[in-house]
């Protein structure tokens, strides 16, 4: 174990062996192992987005094992996936990379204004499938937040029971937000305090913009004079709001975009401090070689900071 290594687990005194040896196992595998830094490969786009929309721009990926398999061969720490996913594929690649199981998700064949995800797996699920942790998503400024908020609170708890960390995917959205505001310095940081809260081991929320939506969060941001103005900064923040930077807060990738603007948020978020990146349709829409050319340099530059 490195020192870096052993700090972040001295950050979760208060959970069992089985959670910090998961912590350490997804900190201590792929080219970053040891660093303290993470690269997560997650596929629950097509549960999310639909089959055309996530996997036709490099067919291959209708398959789950082959995203499975690109996150062993590419070195990433985790891979991420809904059920059904996990299933086609953890037989195959039992304990070639840990796993995280995400236990609830959306669809886009109804859409709401306020979005409350199903819970589409379990605990048990995840123990059997061998995961390594169990995520799970929740949508700040929805009114089904309350749902989302008591779930996660029953969930985790019989997680850290069986010794399986909780990564929340903290993505405010819904009727209390302007579609600006979803990504905005603020509400970013708010909601990844929220998780924190929650009890999250792994946070992972959007890199945020320059955007202040809360007419309260201005006056604040302006009184304390918090530097937003780039991209490193802005993480810096988000970083620092949970608990002091005493919590693993990642940050996702996105839409799809070229390489360039990947690289380019990812200097920023290893800049400002973020502890990794969960990248998906920007590594596994590209063909195999360029996904694992992506996924390394992305790796690399988390690796010298």
């Amino acid at each position: 174990m490195t020192d870096r290594v052993k700090e972040i687990l001295s950050w979760y005194g208060s959970d069992n062996v089985g959670v910090l040896s998961n912590l350490y196992k997804l900190l201590m595998t792929g080219r970053l192992a040891g660093t303290g830094k993470l690269v997560i490969l997650p596929v629950d786009q097509g549960f999310e987005h639909g089959p055309a929309r996530s996997f036709s721009p490099y067919e291959p990926g209708y398959d789950p094992r082959y995203h499975h398999s690109l996150a062993v061969e590419s070195g990433c720490n985790g891979y991420a996936a809904p059920f059904g996913a996990l299933c086609a594929s953890s037989r195959d690649l039992a304990g070639q990379v840990p796993t995280i199981l995400k236990l609830n998700n959306s669809d886009t064949l109804y859409s709401a204004e306020d979005p409350c995800p199903a819970i589409t797996s379990s605990v048990q699920d995840a123990i059997e499938l061998g995961c390594s942790a169990i995520g799970f998503t929740i949508y700040p400024g929805s009114s089904g937040r309350k749902d989302m908020y008591e779930e996660i609170r029953e969930i985790s708890q019989e997680a850290r029971t069986v010794g399986l960390p909780t990564v929340i995917w903290s993505y405010p959205r819904g009727s209390g937000l302007s579609k600006e505001g979803e990504t905005a310095i603020d509400v970013v940081a708010y909601g990844a305090h929220l998780a924190a809260q929650l009890g999250a081991h792994i946070i992972k929320v959007k890199p945020p913009t320059a955007h202040l939506e809360q007419t309260e969060a201005k006056k604040a941001f302006g009184a304390a004079k918090i530097p937003i103005s780039t991209l490193e900064e802005r993480i810096r923040h988000v970083v620092q709001s949970c608990f002091g930077g005493r919590r693993i807060v990642i940050f996702s990738g996105g839409a799809s975009k070229s390489k360039e603007d990947v690289i380019a948020d990812v200097n920023g978020i290893a800049k400002g401090g973020g502890f990794g990146s969960i990248m998906g349709r920007n590594a596994f829409q590209r063909d195999k070689a360029g996904a694992i050319a992506l996924l390394h340099e992305v790796q690399d530059i988390f690796a010298k900071v």
